[in-house]
């Protein structure tokens, strides 16, 4: 298979530096922590943990879907909500805590697993993370697996270019959910 194929889940894509998640609003994810402040409403204000099923719970509001939205949509929609019981409502969201970004990072690498961090990651950081290439690792053939919906996209890297500093552009930033592969 080679690196220009069409994007589906059975070709490998050259990798689309413009694909970075550090350029795009950030989204909620499950096990985020959020802060919803309501201005002079402490009674409506908390801090809550995005539960696996994607949700939150608003004191007095109920259930708001979190995960998968932006911190702008999720203000939108608490603002809404608030304001059926405290008239000119302000509310506020804020991510406190970042634990939705995960990873993994499998084949011929020291340590492999599932990763998290508190920051984007690129490629070469996260198989550093991983302890690095084993020795049987055939680091030319790297491919992050980025699940998209509809369907897996396989994504070609060449670690030994990366580290050469020959195309440092293959050094794409993870994003949530992304396997690296190192056959």
């Amino acid at each position: 298979m080679s690196a220009g194929c069409a994007a589906n889940a059975g070709h490998l894509v050259s990798p689309n530096p413009n694909d970075d998640p550090r350029r795009q609003p950030y989204v909620i994810g499950p096990s985020d922590v959020v802060t919803i402040t309501v201005w002079k409403d402490p009674a409506l204000s908390t801090e809550a943990t995005v539960r696996p099923d994607g949700t939150i719970t608003m004191p007095v509001v109920g259930e708001i879907r979190a995960a998968g939205r932006t911190i702008a949509d999720l203000q939108k929609e608490a603002q809404q909500r608030a304001e059926t019981l405290v008239k000119d409502a302000v509310v506020t969201v804020s991510v406190s805590e970042v634990n939705s970004y995960r990873f993994t990072v499998a084949g011929n690498v020291e340590h492999p697993g599932l990763f998290t961090s508190r920051y984007y990651l690129t490629v070469s950081e996260a198989i550093a993370l991983a302890g690095g290439p084993n020795r049987y690792a055939s680091t030319h053939d790297v491919v992050v697996v980025r699940p998209t919906p509809s369907g897996a996209e396989r994504i070609a890297i060449d670690y030994d270019r990366i580290l050469s500093g020959k195309n440092p552009q293959e050094d794409i930033v993870l994003k949530a959910g992304d396997a690296v592969r190192v056959p």
